[in-house]
């Protein structure tokens, strides 16, 4: 079995994240990056199902020069090795294009699964994974909990909020996994060491035969126009009760507009 894990480089999640005045787009350079948190749920999924049925499993990336950080990490949990499409003219991308030149990468790669995060924490659109399966017209297993393989067909337990569906699907196919899915494994210092020799395929998106029209932030579907930074948090304001703390309270929320 042929499995593609898609991994992200996102911002620290632990930090404080911005956006950059030049362009209103994610200022990426301005903390420490690592892989989006629930992909290593996908790259601890895609290593189970090559255990279980052999293979190798292939890890693909969109992002920066220095997204190779967080490729040779996932190279060190055991993935065998790893594709990244970058490129300047794709900064700026949204998720359509960014859905494309996936789709593309996927292309030049055999697969019978590609397993991703349920959604990035740098966006939080959760669109992705669905756009990949509509542009290539493959099954979509969204929301998986648990992953079964059988042959070419694919069985997964999709969360609900009142449980779980059992959701069935033909190879190729795109699965998105939530958290409850595994534990993921930490990389040993003898994959650490391994990861360093995996051989990284980098593909721009001329590679992929897309146009300079079709990616990058001027062809964006979705942009930001404009953004305010928070105003810091003001003072707290301390009410006396002196028999009417009630109404005090009462005044403030309605100052508010709260009530």
């Amino acid at each position: 079995m042929n499995i593609v894990v898609l991994v992200k480089q996102v911002p620290d999640t632990e930090a404080e994240r911005r956006l950059n005045p030049a362009d209103n787009t994610l200022d990426r350079a301005a903390v420490d990056p690592v892989i989006n948190y629930i992909d290593e749920f996908a790259i601890e999924e895609g290593l189970r199902l090559k255990e279980a049925h052999g293979g190798e499993v292939t890890i693909l990336t969109v992002g920066p020069e220095r997204a190779t950080e967080s490729i040779r990490k996932a190279l060190s949990m055991g993935a065998d090795k790893a594709v990244h499409v970058t490129d300047e003219a794709l900064h700026g991308s949204d998720a359509i294009a960014t859905a494309k030149v996936i789709a593309k990468a996927l292309g030049t790669l055999e697969w019978d699964v590609a397993v991703a995060g349920s959604e990035a924490t740098d966006s939080r659109s959760a669109i992705v994974p669905a756009l990949i399966a509509e542009a290539l017209g493959v099954a979509q297993l969204s929301q998986a909990r648990k992953v079964t393989v059988d042959g070419s067909t694919v069985t997964i337990e999709r969360v609900t909020d009142t449980g779980y569906e059992s959701v069935q699907g033909s190879t190729p196919a795109v699965i998105s996994v939530v958290e409850k899915i595994n534990d993921p494994r930490y990389p040993s210092f003898k994959g650490i060491m391994a990861a360093k020799s995996k051989p990284i395929t980098v593909l721009s998106f001329g590679d992929l035969g897309l146009g300079a029209d079709e990616v990058g932030l001027d062809n964006a579907w979705s942009q930001v126009v404009s953004f305010e930074n928070a105003p810091p948090r003001a003072a707290g304001q301390t009410v006396k009760d002196e028999g009417d703390g009630g109404v005090k309270i009462a005044d403030f929320l309605a100052s508010k507009k709260l009530i």
